[in-house]
């Protein structure tokens, strides 16, 4: 039940959308340094990308909601076959996933403020952060199986 006058804040508590389109300027920026060649959850799409191999050089942005874990997950294992997986997530420092996946990754760049995604007027209710899976010498293991 919601309390009188707390309907006007909904859309600050609770995304109404798992899917937040990446801004521009940041993918390019990405893309210049990764060279992605696959994406496997494109916004307004039917691909299925958790049950197809990946590129070499992956972009994800994944859906935001509950099965986010899932798409970590699947960055990592395509990681450790040789993939480069760099994801655009937001920055929840105090989940399970975070700490079983994101903590093992290569490189995590923590973005100052907040995102606009796509063609909103407003900044994002959750900081986000750049998470680097990539499997090399140098590459930490450690994930809970």
């Amino acid at each position: 039940m919601e309390r009188k006058g707390m309907r006007k804040f909904k859309g600050l508590m609770t995304s109404l959308s798992p899917h937040y389109a990446t801004p521009r300027w940041l993918y390019e920026e990405l893309d210049k340094e990764f060279n992605f060649d696959f994406d496997p959850c494109p916004l307004h799409s039917n691909i299925d990308g958790l049950n197809i191999p990946w590129g070499k050089s992956n972009f994800i942005n994944p859906p935001y909601g509950k099965d986010i874990s899932k798409w970590i997950a699947k960055a990592y294992a395509e990681a450790q076959k040789g993939a480069a997986c760099i994801l655009l997530i937001p920055s929840r420092t105090d989940t399970r996933w975070w700490h079983d996946y994101c903590m093992t990754a290569k490189e995590i760049r923590f973005l100052k403020g907040r995102l606009r995604f796509g063609e909103s007027k407003n900044s994002a209710p959750f900081p986000s952060a750049i998470i680097i899976f990539k499997k090399d010498d140098e590459y930490k293991s450690g994930v809970k199986q």
